[in-house]
């Protein structure tokens, strides 16, 4: 009989520590978002004098915790000469995001975009460690330049 009232007195607490454990898995797997590939910020500066020069400013940051080696270069729908054509490649860590810049000159309206493609290069990223997302391996923005 006194096992039963030891049973009886003991599950109350035994509910309101599986209640307390169950809440606080919930809310622990709510706050799981998945790390993002790639981050751009992409800005266009055109310099106000008789050159018409603009300079391309684009910054690359990961939420991965692995590396990957990255190509970063610009399109446009117009023709555009000079260091336009510039391609950049570097290893993108989550510790080490990336700056790269361009400078131009046009005085005609443009979408510019910056592109970021992930490729598989050797030599780039130390000890060759680094990793090529499935989900995609190009990511791009684009702006609109107006006529100078």
């Amino acid at each position: 009989m006194r096992l039963f009232q030891l049973l009886f007195r003991a599950s109350p607490a035994a509910l309101l520590l599986v209640l307390c454990l169950q809440l606080g898995s919930n809310k622990a797997q709510e706050n799981t978002t998945s790390p993002r590939i790639i981050i751009l910020d992409f800005q266009l500066a055109r310099v106000e004098d008789e050159k018409q020069e603009v300079t391309a400013d684009l910054k690359v940051q990961t939420e991965l915790k692995e590396c990957m080696v990255i190509k970063a270069f610009l399109s446009s729908n117009v023709h555009i000469e000079g260091g336009f054509s510039f391609k950049y490649t570097a290893c993108l860590c989550e510790d080490n995001p990336r700056r790269f810049f361009w400078d131009f000159k046009t005085n005609s309206t443009a979408q510019i975009a910056a592109v970021v493609d992930i490729v598989r290069e050797l030599y780039i990223c130390p000890d060759d460690d680094a990793v090529i997302p499935i989900k995609a391996n190009r990511f791009y923005t684009v702006k609109t330049l107006p006529a100078a």
